[in-house]
């Protein structure tokens, strides 16, 4: 007799419960509520979720001001979304080992980590049987970057291990224990090209590739790389990963025949209306919050307010320049690249968190790349194509970055090298002047560039990004470290240098 298996599965939720718009305020159209109310309840069901939890939302950084109590709150509302097993993500890290044994003590579902070592409340691997009798071994493992990325004061007590031998030790343990179906919940994302097989990256923060290609689960479910990829099968494993926020989530249909072969499909679902039971929980919370988001965070010496986009590109642009700041404390790199959205709020003096997530838009992190004169001069020679000369010698935006669709965010605003750039010369070589400390940059000589992880991969014209190596990668959100350093500094004082200068 066949029997049948559905997972509900999300990651890298980061704090993102209810619908609300942080930005503004106002209903939005995803969160976990939103997934929830479409979660099946019953006995061949498994509702799990693969970490990051408690941090990385406007509402998450208001229960870290009293973390133990705030993570209560997290575990409430993955009770009440009926999760059933849990893995560890990076960020859940994040406030250290109380903060996180208080978030899985309060927690209905059981926390699966095959790699962590020393947290109350986890266990290497489980098997539940369904009420159809199948028997489902679960694991988890977290990407093993956490010893590289968290303050050693958060880690005390507790060990990562590599995830790879972690993972495959937890399946022979699950073999042992007689599951028909084997599930893992990695916190990791894939290092290759899932269509060509091309090696993405070697540094082994993401290992589902491989642990598809070289161990037989039937089953692995990813995040922490933020993307929304189902319907996937590798070397015989049905994959998936769930993008972050609540965007989405995964659904996936197993089914084991009496033979023990496991076929299944996932997809995507999108959210639906709030469930009823999360709203009701969390709207008071969310009321409570709002206050704090309105609340002043700090104090710039100027007001930083968005001009026309061409203005800001050829004139330089303080709320770039403050961004570019913020990146460069956190990164410690010689240079940094920053891009606005297509829609800009800016800044008054006295700055609320709520003014940050309008103004920084993206869900970006930040990583430090080693550069030389000629990567940036590639990088600086696309920007330049943001600029056009009309029939009368004025200036317009470019139609590259209009067509097909408008995207401004693809302008970089460079902090630390002042350039010159020349719009009357053809596109490719318009960069006439790169000046680093008082002098022309030399040929040959490396820095470090910090930006945001998006434009690293390539995207959006850069592709030599892409092939420079990594020095460092710092996951925490920009928004994040925005927050944080005016919260730190309280009163900042503007970086008003003009970085750029175009002649036309």
């Amino acid at each position: 007799m066949n029997r049948n298996l559905t997972i509900c599965f999300t990651s890298d939720i980061h704090g993102y419960f209810s619908d609300m718009d942080y930005a503004t305020g106002t209903p939005g159209t995803t969160g976990l509520s939103r997934c929830a109310s479409s979660f099946p309840h019953d006995g061949n069901t498994l509702i799990l979720d693969g970490g990051d939890i408690l941090q990385g939302s406007p509402f998450a950084y208001w229960l870290s001001r009293e973390p133990v109590e705030g993570a209560k709150v997290s575990a409430q509302v993955m009770n009440l979304a009926g999760y059933h097993f849990v893995t560890i993500g990076n960020h859940d890290f994040n406030f250290g080992r109380e903060t996180l044994e208080s978030y899985l003590s309060h927690l209905d579902a059981r926390c699966v980590s095959a790699n962590v070592e020393g947290v109350s409340g986890v266990e290497r691997t489980a098997v539940v049987t369904l009420e159809n009798g199948l028997r489902v071994g679960i694991t988890g493992v977290t990407t093993h970057f956490v010893n590289l990325w968290e303050k050693p004061e958060n880690l005390v007590g507790i060990k990562v291990h590599e995830a790879f031998p972690a993972a495959a030790a937890a399946l022979e343990e699950l073999k042992q224990a007689g599951a028909d179906i084997t599930v893992c919940i990695y916190h990791g994302g894939f290092e290759n090209d899932l269509t060509t097989g091309e090696l993405l990256s070697d540094t082994g923060e993401n290992q589902a590739y491989r642990i598809c290609r070289e161990l037989d689960f039937d089953i692995l479910l990813t995040g922490h790389q933020h993307q929304a990829k189902a319907g996937l099968q590798l070397f015989g494993t049905y994959a998936c990963q769930s993008p972050d926020r609540c965007r989405q989530y995964v659904r996936m249909d197993a089914e084991v025949s009496a033979d023990g072969d496991v076929t299944a499909h996932s997809r995507l679902v999108e959210p639906g209306k709030p469930d009823e039971r999360l709203a009701a929980f969390l709207a008071p919370l969310d009321a409570q919050n709002a206050v704090f988001l309105d609340q002043p965070l700090g104090e710039l010496d100027i007001p930083l307010l968005p001009g026309d986009h061409m203005e800001m590109a050829e004139n330089g642009s303080l709320i770039a320049n403050f961004f570019n700041q913020v990146q460069l404390e956190a990164s410690g790199a010689d240079l940094s690249v920053t891009s606005l959205a297509n829609v800009v709020k800016g800044f008054d003096r006295q700055v609320t968190i709520r003014d940050v997530v309008a103004t920084y838009a993206f869900p970006n992190t930040l990583q430090t790349l080693q550069v030389d004169r000629r990567v940036l001069k590639a990088g600086l020679e696309r920007c330049a194509e943001y600029f056009e000369l009309d029939e009368s010698g004025r200036l317009q935006v470019g139609q590259s970055f209009l067509k097909p669709i408008v995207q401004h965010y693809n302008f970089d605003y460079m902090s630390g090298l002042e350039v010159t750039m020349d719009v009357r010369r053809p596109v490719g070589d318009r960069v006439t002047s790169m000046v680093y400390e008082g002098k022309e940059l030399e040929e040959g000589r490396t820095l470090t560039l910090c930006m945001n992880n998006y434009r690293a991969t390539g995207t959006g014209g850069y592709p030599f990004y892409a092939k420079c190596r990594l020095v460092k990668d710092q996951p925490t959100e920009i928004s994040q470290m925005i927050i944080e350093y005016i919260d730190r500094h309280k009163h900042v004082v503007v970086d008003k240098r003009k970085w750029l200068h175009v002649i036309y």
